[in-house]
C-alpha cells in the first residue's frame, strides 16, 4: 500500500512538471517536454496519455517545414478544461477578466467602484461574477478559481483583506462573493506581490536566467512593494511587506492608515498634494486623488515652482530611505518601479538616490539598478495568471480520480 502511494505521488509530481512546462513554453512536442522536464521518454508518453484521457491537454499537428516529412505532434492545454476569473481592484474601479485553461483572455469589463460599506462592496462583486459567466454562457462549475488582487494588507492564509485604503480596518472576506452553485476556490493577493512575481518570470525568460532576486516598487495613491527571489532549488519565493506604512519620520505626517510618519504619508499622491499646497501635515488625507491633479503639480515643478519641486523631492527621499532599509535586510537587488507614479519619475529620481545614498549597504555595494516599468496593469494580470494557474494545475492533478487511476 505504501509503495503504491509513493508511486502515485511521483506520478502526480511528474504530471505537475509536464503541465508547468506547457505553461512556460506553450505547445511542445514529446521530445521538447522531455528536455524541459528531464523526464524519460516513456514517462512522458504515459503522463501525456493520462492527461489527454482526462481532457486536460490535447494534441495538435504542425506541418513539417516545406511540407515534407511527418507532421509534428504537439501537446497543449485543452482550453475548455476550465476557466479562471481575475478580479483586479483599484482605487476607483474593478476589472473582471475571464480566462480559459490555456490562458487565453475571453472577456473583460470594468465597473466603477461603488459607494457604501463592505457588504455593498462584496454584493457588487458577487453580482458582477454572475455577469461574467452569463456573458460567455459558461456554467458556474466550470470556473475553477477566482483570483482577486487589491492594495492593502492580506491575511496570510485566507482570502481576507485585513486593511485597505478605502475600508480601513473593516475586513473584507472574499469567500462571501461566491454564492451557492459556485464550486470555485477564491484566492486573494496583494497587487504588488503579483507584480513582483510577474517581473521574476520575465527575468527567467531572459538569456542566462536574468535576475534571481528583485524588488517591485509601486507608486500611486498607495505605495506598495513586492520582493521576489528564486531559492537554491529554483523555486520562486514572493512576499509583499507593508512597505508604504513603514516608519519614515517619527511623529510625522498623518497617514491614511491612521499612524504618523509612514512612507506613504510623504510619497503617496495625497502626500504630494498636501506638501505642494503646504497643507498642515495633520490634515486627514483624501482617500483618492485624481492623477490629473498630481500631473498639474508635476507640470508646475518642471516649470520651476519650488514647493512643487520640494513635494516630489521629499517623496523621493522617503522612498529612497525605505528602499535602503529593504537592501539592508534582504540584500542588494535591482528595483523595478511601476504604477501611475512612474510618469513623475524624473521629479522623484534625485530624492530616491539621496535617500538611498545615506545607507551603508549602498555605499559599500553601489546604487541598485532602478528601472521604470510603467505598464503595471499588464504585470498585475501576468502575476494573476502565473500564480492562479500553478494552483489550478496542482488542484486538477491531485483531485481528479481518473488521473490517479490511469495506468494502474
Amino acid at each position: 500500500m505504501l509503495a503504491k502511494s509513493s508511486t502515485e505521488l511521483v506520478r502526480q509530481q511528474n504530471s505537475a512538471l509536464v503541465l508547468a512546462a506547457l505553461r512556460r513554453r506553450g505547445r511542445l512536442a514529446h521530445t521538447e517536454i522531455s528536455d524541459a522536464t528531464g523526464l524519460a521518454s516513456a514517462t512522458i508518453s504515459a503522463i501525456t496519455a493520462d492527461l489527454e484521457r482526462a481532457r486536460i491537454i490535447e494534441k495538435s499537428e504542425q506541418q513539417a517545414t516545406a511540407g515534407r516529412g511527418r507532421p509534428r505532434v504537439l501537446f497543449s492545454q485543452r482550453r475548455t478544461c476550465g476557466y479562471l476569473v481575475v478580479i483586479s481592484i483599484s482605487s476607483d474601479s474593478i476589472q473582471y477578466s475571464l480566462v480559459d485553461y490555456a490562458g487565453t483572455l475571453l472577456d473583460r469589463f470594468a465597473e466603477p467602484r461603488g459607494e457604501g460599506g463592505t457588504d455593498a462592496f462584496v454584493a457588487s462583486i458577487s453580482a458582477a461574477l454572475e455577469r461574467v459567466v452569463a456573458r460567455s454562457s459558461i456554467d458556474h462549475d466550470s470556473v475553477l478559481l477566482v483570483s482577486v488582487s487589491s492594495k492593502g494588507l492580506v491575511h496570510p492564509g485566507k482570502p481576507v483583506l485585513v486593511w485597505s485604503p478605502v475600508f480601513g480596518l473593516q475586513p473584507v472576506d472574499f469567500t462571501e462573493v461566491l454564492g451557492r452553485g459556485w464550486p470555485a476556490r477564491v484566492i486573494l493577493n496583494n497587487e504588488t506581490l503579483l507584480v513582483a512575481g510577474a517581473l521574476l518570470e520575465r527575468e527567467a525568460k531572459k538569456e542566462g536566467g536574468g535576475e534571481r532576486a528583485l524588488a517591485a516598487l509601486s507608486l500611486g495613491h498607495s505605495i506598495g512593494l513586492g520582493i521576489a527571489r528564486r531559492n537554491a532549488a529554483g523555486v520562486a519565493e514572493i512576499s509583499a511587506p507593508n512597505f508604504g506604512h513603514m516608519l519614515h519620520i517619527p511623529n510625522g505626517g498623518l497617514c491614511r492608515c491612521g499612524a504618523r510618519g509612514c512612507i506613504e504619508a510623504y510619497a503617496g499622491f495625497y502626500a504630494i498634494l498636501r506638501m505642494a499646497f503646504e497643507v498642515p501635515m495633520d490634515t486627514i488625507p483624501a482617500k483618492f486623488v485624481p492623477i490629473a491633479e498630481i500631473d498639474k503639480i508635476a507640470a508646475q515643478a518642471r516649470q520651476g515652482n519650488r514647493m512643487a519641486q520640494f513635494a516630489f523631492r521629499q517623496a523621493g527621499v522617503a522612498l529612497g530611505n525605505g528602499l535602503s532599509r529593504l537592501l539592508s535586510l534582504h540584500g542588494h537587488m535591482p528595483v523595478f518601479i511601476t504604477g501611475p507614479g512612474t510618469r513623475h519619475q524624473d521629479l522623484l529620481q534625485a530624492g530616491i538616490e539621496e535617500g538611498l545614498s545615506q545607507t551603508q549597504v549602498v555605499r559599500l555595494e553601489g546604487m541598485p539598478a532602478l528601472s521604470v516599468v510603467p505598464d503595471e496593469p499588464s504585470l498585475v494580470f501576468e502575476g494573476h495568471l502565473n500564480l492562479a494557474f500553478s494552483i489550478i494545475d496542482q488542484d486538477i492533478i491531485f483531485s481528479r480520480p481518473h488521473i490517479r487511476a490511469a495506468g494502474e
